[in-house]
């Protein structure tokens, strides 16, 4: 069973770096296409990031492109998100997610049926 665990979220000022990892402590066996996806108080849950299960194929929000960068690490299902340039606007509880169904990364939230726990991400201008 999938089971992700984020970590790396805080409080930074605008233009600082962080970065948040995601882990799958379940240890399945398959390799699977994963993203991060990100909400605020009152609002719908937003794409951000999402890679391909070979982490040959990237895709990003555009209001993230050029900042942030999606990776794969060494363990399966384990992803990062390197975040630069932050923003106030970036502030949000920032989610990992995993989609069993394809091996290419995708931006629907639907196709994700595993999910983290959430990281908070706070951004002070």
């Amino acid at each position: 069973q999938v089971q992700l665990v984020e970590s790396g979220g805080g409080l930074v000022q605008a233009g600082d770096s962080l970065r948040l990892s995601c882990a799958d402590a379940g240890r399945t066996f398959s390799t699977y296409a994963m993203g991060w996806f990100r909400q605020t108080q009152g609002k719908e849950r937003e794409f951000v990031a999402s890679i391909s299960s070979s982490g040959g194929y990237t895709y990003y929000a555009d209001s993230v492109k050029g900042r942030f960068t999606i990776s794969r690490g060494d363990e399966q299902n384990t992803v990062y998100l390197q975040m630069n340039s932050l923003k106030p606007e970036d502030t949000a509880v920032y989610y990992c997610a995993l989609d069993p169904h394809s091996l290419y990364a995708s931006a629907y939230l639907y196709e994700y049926d595993f999910w983290g726990q959430g990281t908070q991400v706070t951004v002070s201008s």
